[in-house]
């Protein structure tokens, strides 16, 4: 016998080869189905946060339009509450009354809302008190507005100013 001879090599059984390629592609196709499904996942939540920050962009706009206009339909407030008995039924005075009018129904659209004032608990969340006046209950109730309040859902564009009461 020679040093060259080498043993018999040991035939590999084909079906044992291909059943274990058949598991690596299972294994491989579902890790790539698992990154495809986290891939799809992290999509949807940047595409919500997106959308979220974006109504949040809008709102911040409105707020600071509506903030800016606001004096503006606080004189025309202030003129009317000023009106000489004489000009009540004057056209001009109607057509600053219409011009009231159309501001609180445009802001309104917008989802502006006037906070309420008269007759509710005093809240500071969207009330900032500048007067109070003395009275014998415990309950602290807003008895004027001074200057009206505006929200956006529960975020304050500007607190209504207001006299508080004890009731």
């Amino acid at each position: 016998m020679t040093a060259d001879k080498k043993p018999p090599k040991q035939q590999d059984n084909p079906a044992s080869d291909a059943d274990e390629q058949v598991m690596q592609l299972q294994q491989q196709l579902a890790e790539l189905t698992e990154a495809l499904q986290r891939e799809r996942a992290d999509a949807m939540n940047l595409r919500r946060r997106h959308d979220e920050q974006m109504a949040s962009l809008k709102n911040v706009v409105k707020a600071n339009v509506v903030r800016e206009l606001l004096p503006v339909i606080d004189n025309f407030e202030r003129a009317l509450k000023h009106v000489p008995e004489a000009l009540q039924g004057n056209d001009y005075v109607k057509g600053v009354q219409g011009i009231v009018t159309q501001f609180e129904k445009t802001i309104a659209e917008l989802g502006v809302e006037r906070i309420k004032t008269v007759g509710e608990p005093f809240d500071p969340r969207f009330h900032e008190a500048v007067q109070m006046e003395d009275g014998d209950g415990a309950q602290e109730v807003v008895s004027d507005e001074l200057q009206a309040g505006y929200r956006i859902g529960d975020d304050v564009i500007r607190h209504a100013m207001v006299k508080v009461r004890m009731q």
